[in-house]
């Protein structure tokens, strides 16, 4: 049990990848709260959940993050683990990418984290200890066709991630990034056969990774057993960018 009694709070856990991260962290022993925009749906995945509970948050709106921070402080006293998973995509070519679109991406996927994270800082640093890990991806690091939105947005939070890690590492809050390849997701279970064979083709595994496998990459840096880690990304993306 090496997160016993830690209190971890992971956005945009309702479902999906967040979700299967929520699982893992709760495994090991975490009190997880499962915080999303989706209010009914995390209130029946914090259901499934040993010890778990389920706040409503909307990570763009400066209002619902604060009230959502201080009702887990009220209750818990302190955050012990932040997970900024909570992100969306808005496909399209530059060319014809809505404003609006590339907006919406944005606030979500990058502002959200910064609001989360500076109000789960001051806790830490209260506590003189934390672990925070920003769910970022591979395309983030290589770019991708049609994504200028999502891969701007993911590119900031790795160096987003870097700068707060410098800031909080004497305060022992460790700050670090995962960033997923292709997963098997309901997104990616869209796909035509013809286009998972040519992104498979691009990874020497030969194979879409799992939600469980981005999920031990982050409880391994919400555990001690990352205790010197800080300001790093791990891919997890099954050799398809090796930087």
């Amino acid at each position: 049990m090496k997160l016993k009694d830690k209190v971890a709070l992971v956005t945009g856990s309702a479902q999906g990848i967040g979700k299967t991260i929520a699982v893992a962290l709760a495994s090991e022993g975490a009190r997880v709260i499962i915080a999303d925009i989706k209010a009914d749906l995390a209130k029946q995945t914090a259901s499934e959940i040993s010890g778990a509970i389920a706040v409503e948050l909307n990570v763009s709106n400066s209002a619902s993050v604060k009230s959502a921070f201080g009702q887990i402080t009220k209750e818990f006293g302190r955050i012990d683990i932040l997970v900024n998973n909570a992100g969306i995509t808005r496909d399209g070519l530059l060319m014809r990418m809505k404003e609006e679109d590339w907006d919406i991406v944005i606030s979500i996927n990058l502002t959200g984290a910064f609001k989360c994270t500076k109000e789960a800082v001051p806790v830490m640093v209260k506590q003189r200890s934390g672990k925070i890990v920003n769910i970022a991806s591979i395309v983030g690091i290589m770019g991708n066709f049609g994504q200028a939105n999502y891969s701007a947005s993911k590119a900031g939070l790795i160096g987003f991630t870097k700068t707060v890690a410098r800031e909080v590492a004497s305060r022992n809050i460790n700050v670090n990034a995962v960033a997923p390849g292709f997963i098997n997701t309901e997104m990616t279970q869209k796909l035509s056969d013809e286009v998972k064979k040519k992104m498979s083709d691009q990874i020497p595994m030969a194979r879409f990774g799992e939600p469980d496998d981005v999920a031990k990459a982050v409880l391994f840096l919400c555990s001690e057993d990352s205790s010197y880690i800080t300001g790093q990304v791990i891919s997890v993306n099954g050799g398809m960018l090796m930087p």
